[in-house]
């Protein structure tokens, strides 16, 4: 005799959602963290990857195959680059999404204030979370 299995409940589904909507908040303001932090060198502004742009399109008329694909690379990664500081995305808007749901998001995984202090996370960001330093 074969046994039906019962389906999820709502407020299974409910938490599963919740979860989920959570997880990608908390990795979102991880990403823009590491994004955003600052790279060695000097810093690169538009006008500066875009002239970087412009060579790159002269020097593929003359490159070997070889040098040719590093330029298409190069180029590819400009562009991203370029496009990522046109999103307009602010770290502010997900630091403050970051901030209604990490509490929850620790408390269920066990994540520490250590951890999130070794990812990046400022520690006024973890205070005005409501995450302890014993958590």
């Amino acid at each position: 005799m074969a046994t039906k299995k019962a389906g999820m409940s709502a407020d299974h589904k409910e938490a599963l959602a919740k979860g989920r909507v959570e997880g990608r908040t908390v990795r979102a303001y991880l990403e823009a963290l590491e994004s955003a932090r600052p790279k060695r060198g000097r810093k690169r502004t538009k006008d500066s990857i875009q002239r970087r742009l412009d060579r790159i399109e002269g020097e593929l008329a003359t490159a070997d195959k070889l040098k040719e694909l590093q330029l298409r690379q190069e180029r590819l990664d400009l562009s991203q680059e370029l496009e990522n500081m046109d999103s307009g995305i602010q770290l502010s808007d997900l630091e403050e999404e970051f901030v209604k749901v990490a509490q929850d998001y620790a408390e269920r995984k066990g994540i520490s204030y250590v951890a999130f202090r070794d990812s990046g996370v400022p520690a006024s960001v973890l205070k005005r979370a409501g995450i302890a330093r014993t958590a």
